[in-house]
């Protein structure tokens, strides 16, 4: 399947959060958390057009593992597969 966003719209897909802490405690699913989440990069759209009707173009590839805000994009299913979509502006931090 090919997704083709558009605008400067984007497709992640999540990636796990560490279960377990740096010192080896291992966290329950109860536990909050409160922090961004992490996600690779799936599919890109062109970019938003300005005011000047000039494309700007994406801060961000495919394959780029980013962070972004916990409640910014929408999780929707396609073909089996749960996906996160959302703008570029919910992107915090590329991950290098």
């Amino acid at each position: 399947m090919n997704l083709k966003p558009l605008s400067n719209h984007l497709f992640l897909e999540g990636l796990e959060e560490e279960k377990k802490t740096k010192s080896g405690i291992v966290l329950p699913e109860t536990a909050e958390k409160e922090k961004p989440i992490r996600g690779k990069v799936v599919a890109v759209g062109p970019g938003k057009l300005n005011e000047k009707g000039e494309r700007v173009s994406m801060s961000v590839k495919v394959g780029d593992v980013v962070l972004f805000k916990k409640y910014g994009p929408d999780e929707i299913e396609i073909e089996g597969k749960k996906y996160l979509v959302g703008d570029e502006e919910d992107i915090l931090a590329i991950i290098e």
